[in-house]
C-alpha cells in the first residue's frame, strides 16, 4: 500500500471537522440540529446478515456540542428498526439514553430525537437496516457474476446514508470514520476508507477513514471479490469474472491520477481504487473516497468509456474535497466535475476525443431542455422539498460544465487553471453554497479581470433556466465528416459499405445513431442491423442509442435483445428513458411485463423510478 506523502498527511488533518467547519446553510432535506450539536467522528460495528437482509450493529457518534443549552441529538433515519440508545458521559461510564422515532415522511424519513441527562461526550445507537433501505441492495447468488456468493453494496448518495446509519445525513458537515465489519468468512467487504485491512479475507474487516467527509461519501460492499494492483497507487476489488478486464480496461488510471495533480494540486485521499459492481448498480459510478463504485457496463474491451473513471477520480477533487453544501447546490460538485473530467481526457487522450465527448453531452443537453419543466433547468436548483433523486438531470453536470468552458475561453485557461486551483485549495475539506461560490467567483476571477464576463452573466447562468444565448456550443471535425456521409447515405449517392465505421470511435458511432431521422424507414433500419449488427452491440451506450432509434421507429427485430439487456443491467441512464420510450410508443403491456422480470435485480433506487412510470 502506498505511504500518505507530507502533504496528504497534512490535508487529512486539515479535514477533520472543527466547529467552523459546518456551513449553515439550510438543508431542507434534513432534520440534523447542527447549531446545537455535530458529530466529529463515527464508529460503526455492523454484521453483514445475507439471510434477513440487514446491517445490524450500532454507530457511535463522537460529539462536538455548539450550544451549552442544548442537551438533544436529533439524527436522520429512514426504515431503521432502532433498539437502544446508550451515552458516554462527564463520568466516562455509558448510560442508557430515551429516545423517539418519528412518524415517517416519505421523502425525508423518520427523525429519531435522542435525549440525554447533560451533553454526552458520545451516543451509541443500536439498530438495524430493514431489507427495504432505499441505499442497500442485496444480491443472491444467482444474480451475481460469480453465481457462488451473495453481494451487498451502499449508494448513500443523495440522501440514503440514513437508510442504513442514523446519522446527520446532510453534506453541509463532514465527519472522520472507523469501522469494524463481520461476513460470513468466505465474503469480503470493503469500504470508502483504507482498505489495507480488506486484503485478507477472513471475514472481519477493520476500516479507517482519517479525512472528514460528508455522510453520502460513506459507503459499504461486501460479496466474492478478488483483488488486483493496477499501479503503486490504484487497484480493483472485483468479482473474479470480471477482474481481469477491469483492470486491463482501466489501467490508465494512474496516468489520469498523475495528470490532474499537475493541473489542480495533489491528490489527497492516498489510494484511488475502484469497486466494480454488479451490472444492477443504478449509476455509472459513484465517487466514494479512496474507493470508486463503478458499473461493469463501461468495461467494453477498448478504453471507450473510461470518461466515466475520469469522472469518478475528477470528483476527488471536486465534490469530495470541495463539496455542495445542499443538493440544490448539486452543480457545485458535477459541473466541476464534469469539467475535470474532460480535461483530464485531453490530457491523456487527446483533444479530438475531448472534444468529442464535450459535444456529446452538449447535443445530449440542448435535447433534455425540451423536456424538463423550466425551474428544474436552473443550475442552482430549487427542489421545494421534492427528494433529490427527482430532479436527477444532466443539468448539473454538463450546463455547469459548459458555464466553466465559457469562463476558461473568455478568461484564458492559464487564468481560469489558476482560479480552480485556487478554488480547490481554498474550500478544501468544507462546504458551501451556490451564494458564496458566486460571491468568490466574483472577487477572485470577475473583478481580478474586469471587462471580461460580469457579475450578471454569471448570475444568469447560474440562477435562469435554459442556456443563455452565447453558450459554447461545442463541435467536432469528426462530427461533422460523420453528418456528412450520413447524408450522403440518406441520400442513396453512399452505401454503407462505403461508410468507414471499423475507424469509427465510440463517439462517431453516438453521434451517428443519436442524429438519424427518428423516422427512419424500415427498410433502411435492417440495412444498418444487417451491416453492423447493431442490436447485438456489446458496447452498453452504443446498445442504448440504437434500441431508443429502434423503439420510436418501430423496429421490432430488436425486442428478444432489449429484452436482455433490460433484465441484465440495471444503470438507469441506460434503461429509464427506455421505458419510458416503449410506453410513448404503445409498448406498454410489453415493457411492464419485461419489468416485471427485470425489477427483483434493480435497485431500489431505480425500482423507484420505474415504478412510476407504470403507476
Amino acid at each position: 500500500m502506498i505511504k500518505l506523502s507530507a502533504l496528504t498527511l497534512s490535508l487529512a488533518m486539515a479535514g477533520l471537522v472543527h466547529t467552523a467547519d459546518v456551513n449553515a446553510a439550510v438543508d431542507q432535506h434534513t432534520y440534523a440540529n447542527l447549531n446545537d450539536v455535530i458529530t466529529t467522528h463515527l464508529h460503526l460495528d455492523l454484521d453483514v446478515d445475507f439471510e434477513d437482509k440487514q446491517l445490524e450493529g450500532f454507530v457511535e457518534h463522537t460529539l462536538d456540542w455548539q450550544n451549552r443549552q442544548a442537551r438533544t441529538l436529533v439524527l436522520d433515519t429512514r426504515d431503521l428498526e432502532i433498539d437502544k440508545v446508550m451515552y458516554q458521559g462527564r463520568d466516562d461510564k455509558w448510560h442508557t439514553a430515551k429516545f423517539d422515532l418519528a412518524k415517517r415522511d416519505d421523502v425525508k424519513g423518520a427523525k429519531l430525537t435522542i435525549h440525554f441527562k447533560e451533553q454526552a461526550k458520545k451516543a451509541r445507537i443500536y439498530y438495524n437496516s430493514l431489507p427495504v433501505a432505499s441505499g442497500l441492495q442485496w444480491l443472491t447468488p444467482q444474480q451475481t457474476a460469480s453465481k457462488s456468493h451473495p453481494f451487498m453494496y451502499s449508494q448513500s448518495q443523495a440522501i440514503h446514508a440514513r437508510s442504513w446509519i442514523p446519522v446527520q445525513d446532510t453534506p453541509a458537515m463532514r465527519v472522520t470514520y472507523s469501522a469494524r465489519v463481520h461476513t460470513p468468512k468466505d465474503v469480503r467487504a470493503v469500504m470508502s476508507a483504507d482498505n489495507t485491512g480488506a486484503l485478507i479475507k477472513d471475514g472481519d474487516y477493520w476500516f479507517d477513514m482519517p479525512q472528514a467527509i460528508p455522510p453520502y461519501l460513506i459507503a459499504i460492499g461486501a460479496g466474492n471479490l478478488e483483488y488486483k494492483e493496477m499501479s503503486h497507487q490504484t487497484a480493483i476489488f472485483a468479482e473474479p469474472q470480471i477482474l481481469d478486464a477491469s483492470v486491463a480496461e482501466f489501467n490508465d488510471t494512474q496516468a489520469m491520477i498523475d495528470k490532474t495533480n499537475a493541473m489542480y494540486g495533489e491528490y489527497a485521499w492516498g489510494r484511488y481504487d475502484l469497486l466494480m459492481l454488479p451490472p444492477s448498480f443504478p449509476f455509472g459510478g459513484m465517487e466514494n473516497p479512496r474507493l470508486s463504485f463503478i458499473t461493469p457496463t463501461v468495461v467494453a474491451g477498448d478504453k471507450s468509456l473510461v470518461n466515466l473513471i475520469a469522472h469518478e477520480l475528477a470528483h476527488s477533487w471536486s465534490g469530495n474535497l470541495v463539496t455542495n453544501a445542499t443538493w440544490e447546490d448539486l452543480w457545485l460538485n458535477e459541473g466541476f466535475t464534469s469539467y475535470v473530467e474532460n480535461r483530464i481526457m485531453e490530457e491523456v487522450f487527446g483533444r479530438d476525443r475531448a472534444v468529442m465527448e464535450q459535444a456529446l453531452d452538449a447535443a445530449g443537453l440542448r435535447a433534455q431542455l425540451k423536456t424538463i419543466a423550466a425551474p428544474d433547468t436552473r443550475m442552482n436548483l430549487e427542489l421545494n422539498g421534492r427528494d433529490p433523486d427527482d430532479a436527477f438531470s444532466s443539468v448539473p453536470y454538463t450546463k455547469g460544465q459548459l458555464f466553466l468552458i465559457y469562463l476558461e475561453e473568455k478568461f484564458g485557461r492559464d487564468k481560469f487553471d489558476k482560479f480552480v486551483k485556487t478554488y480547490f485549495n481554498t474550500f478544501s475539506f468544507k462546504s458551501l453554497t451556490t451564494d458564496e461560490f458566486v460571491a468568490y467567483l466574483d472577487k477572485n476571477l470577475l473583478q481580478q479581470y474586469p471587462g471580461i464576463v460580469s457579475l450578471e452573466k454569471a448570475k444568469e447562468w447560474i440562477y435562469e433556466p435554459g442556456l443563455p444565448s452565447d453558450a459554447p456550443n461545442p463541435t467536432s471535425d469528426a462530427f461533422e465528416k460523420v453528418d456528412a456521409l450520413t447524408q450522403a447515405w440518406l441520400k442513396n449517392e453512399k452505401t454503407l459499405a462505403d461508410l468507414p465505421t471499423d475507424a469509427w470511435t465510440v463517439h462517431e458511432w453516438l453521434h451517428f445513431i443519436n442524429n438519424l431521422p427518428r423516422d427512419l424507414a424500415i427498410e433502411r433500419m435492417e440495412a444498418l442491423d444487417k451491416a453492423f449488427k447493431l442490436t447485438q452491440s456489446t458496447n452498453a451506450e452504443r446498445a442504448f442509442a440504437w434500441y431508443m432509434l429502434a423503439v420510436g421507429n418501430g423496429y421490432q427485430a430488436i425486442y428478444p435483445d432489449l429484452e436482455k439487456h433490460l433484465v441484465s443491467i440495471g444503470r438507469r441512464k441506460l434503461i429509464v428513458n427506455l421505458y419510458k420510450s416503449l410506453i410513448k410508443h404503445g409498448k406498454r403491456d410489453w415493457a411492464y411485463r419485461v419489468y416485471q422480470q427485470a425489477r427483483p435485480g434493480y435497485h431500489p433506487l431505480a425500482q423507484g423510478t420505474i415504478d412510476a412510470l407504470f403507476e
